[in-house]
């Protein structure tokens, strides 16, 4: 049975656009804070090492609840590999690895949390000045217990709070210690998959890779013009068309970001699919008579994007660049505006 959702607060009429600015809101608020279910990494806590714009799956989360909650994440997943439309995740490569069912080594976990390793080794081989007698004052940890991902103190056995670390038993420490962080994240990985089996075939998963299967979740990170311009049709302009030359060039010449900016600015979603065949729906340049300094406007549903016929490269550029800036919500309030024709950002449908 279909049904249908209604944002509340928020006018609009979805062929598309609308469900892809959902999914890219949802995911904005797992990496801001607002949910608890992703964290950065140790590293971009501590500020070190690789992966510091990354993030990992919070051990603190292992409810029921949050389980659930974890399986509709995988869920999430699955859908943007049946309709390539990909997520705005960035997820360490440590968890795509869990996910797809790979063994995580030692090396995995030095590139989210070096801080952690460096310590294991340092109490694994001693320097020379730590002896027996000094051992318990030079070492800041006292029990059997780690940081977790989340920064916080744990058992790293059961019952490892009450049992002492010494000069004799560090070894064993080490290596307790290391099995418990290399695990800490699997029942997490598990419902993620679970999620995942509900839409997609996870047996296929041990066929890949953790990076293919971030690929074939997320997309490139990289968002490459020349997919946007293979898949473009125009109306009422051509390819050789001099304002659609100037399209293309200032696109070449905005950062990623920007290049983000402008593929949620006419399509609603923030990344698109590694290969231009997964491409479903095409982008529709048009050509419009309104007023050559008027901002340009998008459909998001339909993938369209209308630009006056401005003079120059540069007012395309600054008028683009301040639509995409401004005007990041998808909405049809202006249904009950008077139709300004001579061009804000945003007119009616689902425009931007």
């Amino acid at each position: 049975m279909r049904k249908q959702v209604t944002l509340i607060g928020e006018g609009a009429d979805d062929a598309g656009g609308v469900f892809d600015e959902t999914i890219a809101l949802m995911c904005i608020e797992l990496e801001d804070g607002t949910l608890p279910f992703l964290l950065p990494t140790p590293n971009a806590r501590n500020k070190c090492g690789y992966n510091t714009d990354r993030f990992v799956l919070n051990p603190g989360c292992s409810s029921k609840t949050d389980m659930d909650y974890y399986r509709f994440m995988g869920v999430m997943f699955g859908v943007a590999i049946r309709t390539t439309k990909p997520l705005s995740l960035h997820i360490s490569p440590m968890v795509w690895k869990l996910i797809a069912g790979i063994e995580i080594t030692m090396d995995d976990l030095e590139e989210v949390d070096s801080a952690f390793m460096q310590a294991m080794r340092g109490i694994w081989k001693l320097s020379e000045d730590i002896t027996p007698s000094t051992f318990s004052e030079m070492i800041p940890i006292s029990s059997y217990e780690a940081y977790n991902m989340a920064g916080q103190l744990a058992p790293v056995v059961t019952g490892g709070s009450n049992i002492p670390l010494t000069y004799s038993n560090r070894k064993e420490y080490v290596e307790k210690a290391i099995q418990f962080r290399l695990h800490e994240l699997d029942r997490q990985a598990l419902a993620v998959r679970e999620g995942m089996s509900l839409v997609i075939p996870v047996p296929l998963l041990s066929l890949t890779t953790g990076a293919s299967l971030e690929t074939s979740v997320c997309g490139e990170r990289e968002l490459d013009i020349q997919i946007l311009k293979r898949v473009a049709k125009y109306r009422d302009c051509s390819a050789n068309d001099m304002l659609v030359k100037w399209l293309w060039d200032t696109l070449e010449n905005f950062t990623n970001d920007e290049k983000i900016l402008f593929l949620r600015f006419t399509s609603g979603r923030s990344r698109l699919p590694s290969r231009v065949q997964d491409v479903t729906q095409r982008l529709l340049v048009i050509k419009t008579m309104k007023n050559k300094n008027a901002l340009p406007t998008a459909q998001t549903c339909f993938f369209h994007l209308k630009l006056p016929n401005y003079t120059s490269q540069e007012i395309l550029a600054a008028r683009l660049r301040y639509a995409i800036n401004n005007c990041r919500s998808i909405d049809t309030d202006s249904y009950m505006l008077p139709r300004n024709t001579e061009g804000g950002a945003s007119t009616s449908d689902d425009e931007y």
